[in-house]
């Protein structure tokens, strides 16, 4: 738990920070008088004004104690008086160029970020998966593509495009998710042959990207070995007298072919609910042994499943991927735009109907998931970072009254008829961008609670 809390919040202030210093240095830069710089809202926790600041600069920097938001206040005619001397400093005096520059930078400035973490990640290296292919869930579109299970994947592409190494798992992984999400079929290339499977993923529905989404695909993990790792106590594998490294060969007097076959196996092994009792046969240091089985019945949504209580496969072949400098940063650019404009895409299916709302998280999932990255090292919190600030700097850009895009939007209204919005449409504008944006928080955390407690 304390984890989970020093992570998000963490996570959180760095992420304000980025995006209100955006505000802040191209205000700075367009001879703006900056009042205040807060990370965070409420009551002021540390408060700080340097000596020494820049000319007609006067700016004071606050972290408050409820860090869900922040904020630049500038010096503006609309609200407060300012000094005649001052006021060529007011940012509604501003040419409109330098305003939509100002109000531009914070969500730029998150996405700059996202860039910075993917290409760091890129350089230092992370230790993934290879892309070697598990068992297909029975029935699924790669069972359906003729993927058995064990084919390693030296390319992969869009159908009609060109090919692109696929150097794990995690790579593929991502191609297959932008082209569910996108409706577009995706062609593999399978070393040691010429045949090129393509995943029809054009005719598979999607209005949720979970974990259902992975099992319908049929790719759940990479390939491991059908293993018997770490037991519960009293659960079924021990009562069955199955034991840590026990190599599984058979369940029923069906050969296992690998991890992901035997999980599957047991999960539907659940008949009139109950766990069906089945004969397994394990090789133990060097001898074949025969074990009755018997998982116990779980619900798991609607469903009922069947469990051991272990952990089934060992840890699969894993390649260290890294870049070099240039690539890298080209490589964390290009992912930066993949995620911003999946995520536009998401929501805009969610406005139309074609996705649904259940897409829309809050704070307590991202709270659970920066924990869970934490705690599995520094290199996936900080893909996590990169994650949450591109969702950021896109959920700003978005034309909601209350929101950087809002802003820009007026602008954009002001560039083409020459004259700004009357501050009575102002006012309404706002009201109505301020019942939008309750109304996308209410939701996200009714999901999260939903998620975490339901």
């Amino acid at each position: 738990m304390l984890t989970t809390i020093l992570a998000f919040i963490v996570a959180l202030g760095l992420l304000i920070a980025v995006h209100e210093y955006g505000h802040y240095r191209v205000a700075v830069a367009c001879g703006v008088k900056v009042l205040r710089f807060s990370v965070g809202f409420g009551k002021t926790l540390y408060r700080y004004k340097p000596r020494k600041q820049r000319p007609g600069q006067d700016t004071e920097f606050v972290i408050g104690a409820f860090p869900l938001g922040g904020y630049v206040r500038m010096l503006d005619e609309r609200e407060g008086d300012v000094p005649p001397e001052e006021r060529h400093l007011a940012f509604n005096t501003q040419p409109l160029k330098s305003r939509a520059a100002i109000v531009a930078a914070g969500p730029l400035a998150n996405l700059l970020l996202a860039v910075l973490l993917y290409a760091g990640v890129n350089w230092w290296g992370v230790q993934e998966p290879m892309a070697v292919l598990a068992s297909p869930v029975p029935g699924s579109i790669a069972e359906q593509a003729g993927l058995r299970g064990g084919e390693r994947v030296g390319a992969a592409g869009f159908d009609g495009d060109a090919m692109q190494p696929v150097r794990s798992f995690e790579d593929l992984r991502w191609l297959i998710t932008r082209g569910a999400l996108d409706g577009r079929d995706v062609r593999l290339q399978l070393e040691g042959g010429s045949r090129q499977p393509v995943l029809a993923l054009s005719r598979l529905p999607v209005r949720e990207a979970d974990a259902q989404l992975f099992r319908r695909i049929g790719l759940i993990g990479p390939w491991t070995p059908p293993l018997i790792g770490e037991l519960v106590d009293k659960g079924a594998a021990q009562r069955a007298g199955l034991r840590k490294g026990d190599l599984v060969l058979a369940v029923g007097g069906v050969d296992v072919a690998d991890g992901m076959q035997l999980r599957e196996r047991i999960r539907a092994s659940v008949k009139n609910g109950q766990g069906a009792r089945e004969t397994w046969r394990v090789r133990r240091e060097g001898q074949v042994l025969d074990l009755e089985v018997q998982p116990d019945a779980v619900p798991e949504g609607q469903a009922v499943v069947g469990r051991i209580g272990a952990y089934v496969g060992a840890p699969p072949e894993t390649t260290v991927v890294r870049y070099g400098p240039v690539e890298g940063l080209w490589k964390g650019v290009v992912r930066t735009w993949e995620v911003s404009v999946m995520t536009l895409r998401m929501m805009g299916r969610m406005v139309i109907g074609q996705a649904s709302i259940k897409n829309l998280s809050g704070p307590l999932t991202i709270a659970d998931y920066a924990g869970k990255s934490a705690s599995m090292g520094l290199t996936q919190y900080v893909v996590f970072l990169a994650l949450i600030s591109v969702s950021l700097g896109v959920l700003n850009l978005l034309p909601l009254p209350v929101l950087d895009g809002g802003h820009l939007m007026y602008y954009m209204y002001e560039a083409v008829t020459g004259r700004s919005i009357s501050d009575a449409w102002m006012e309404r504008l706002q009201r109505g961008g301020v019942a939008v944006l309750l109304l996308m928080m209410s939701i996200a955390l009714f999901n999260d609670v939903s998620r975490l407690f339901g």
